[in-house]
């Protein structure tokens, strides 16, 4: 690999990171109260990564509106332990509704295996699911594989929720209701801006690059979403799906980025960086919003509708990934039938 190669990704994703803290300078949003929205009582919540940072503020959130939320992490201790803290908090009168259930239930995004056994688990307890916010994520890992073989960026962050999401589409259907869809939110970034992806190499085996995986399996979830809601509109299915970007958040994902970058995160953090409950607030907003009934497809920054990369509408690359991550998953692509 050529010194310029490797060093184009990381200029761009870096670029795409500077150009998003300047945007969001002065446009930083704090959760809304709970009475911002209506009440969740009786609806079933999945948030992938809830444990910490982004995911843990939405499960909070989302428990407070009085929904049963299940948290999906691979670190039983942390998982535990924000259940515990959720609690405390909606117990204690600083939540809206003090009637939300919490749980955790084990589910690494890097095994197939372990995602098909939470799948079971979750269809074990007989009940609906209204919301699946799919949040975890890794950044700029060095290269390494998945228990599968995929390459982490990749296999965790777009396949494993590629994967989950398909597994849980017929509970969702089932679900969500012509005045009350059940509702798929996606945790993508403004790296996807300057993402690419190689259809023929995806696994990044010719060139690796941890600013290119990571940059391509976040245009791999832009796409992902806008063909899973064409297809979701052309089975007449009351289920939407809509992907967000929470904007650049202070969260233990920078652990792998160049000292001198983590010495100026933690000297301007507070000033140009969004914190976590900041930069859950779309993805609440995605998850609950009554604005957002119906509404599918979109790519949300900030609670508004936005645009994404060009390359994401490309009708015909979102078909060829789609088909491509049904056979390197192992599920049927039924999407086939579907122009």
């Amino acid at each position: 690999m050529s010194l310029l190669s490797a060093l184009l990704p990381l200029l761009a994703v870096y670029r795409a990171g500077i150009a998003a803290i300047l945007r969001q300078l002065g446009r930083r949003r704090r959760c809304p109260p709970p009475a911002a929205f209506p009440t969740q009582n009786g609806k079933v919540a999945i948030v992938t990564g809830g444990a910490k940072g982004i995911g843990y503020q939405t499960a909070k959130h989302l428990a407070r509106l009085g929904m049963h939320v299940i948290i999906a992490g691979d670190i039983e201790s942390e998982g535990q332990e924000a259940v515990r803290k959720i609690k405390e908090e909606t117990l204690t009168g600083k939540g809206h509704c003090k009637r939300a259930g919490l749980e955790f239930l084990y589910c690494d995004l890097a095994s197939m295996k372990s995602i098909r056994q939470f799948v079971q688990q979750f269809r074990a307890k007989n009940c609906p699911l209204h919301v699946l916010v799919n949040n975890a994520g890794v950044m700029l890992v060095p290269e390494r594989k998945t228990e599968d073989g995929f390459e982490e960026h990749f296999g965790l962050n777009y396949l494993g929720h590629f994967l989950l999401t398909n597994l849980l589409l017929d509970t969702l259907k089932q679900s969500g209701t012509h005045s009350h869809n059940a509702r798929i939110v996606t945790v993508s970034s403004a790296t996807h801006y300057v993402g690419k992806l190689h259809l023929n190499d995806l696994q990044s085996r010719c060139s690796y690059s941890p600013h290119g995986a990571y940059a391509q399996s976040k245009l791999a979830l832009v796409l992902f979403t806008y063909r899973l809601q064409h297809l979701l509109t052309a089975n007449g299915s009351h289920v939407t799906a809509n992907v967000v970007d929470p904007g650049v958040v202070n969260t233990e994902l920078y652990k792998h980025v160049f000292w001198v970058v983590k010495v100026a995160i933690w000297m301007t953090a507070w000033l140009f960086l969004k914190t976590p409950e900041e930069g859950a607030s779309t993805s609440i907003y995605a998850a609950v919003s009554p604005e957002m009934e119906g509404a599918g497809g979109c790519y949300l920054y900030n609670e508004e509708r936005t645009k994404s990369a060009d390359i994401a509408y490309d009708e015909e690359l979102q078909r060829r990934l789609w088909t491509e991550s049904c056979k390197l998953v192992g599920i049927s692509d039924e999407s086939s039938r579907v122009p």
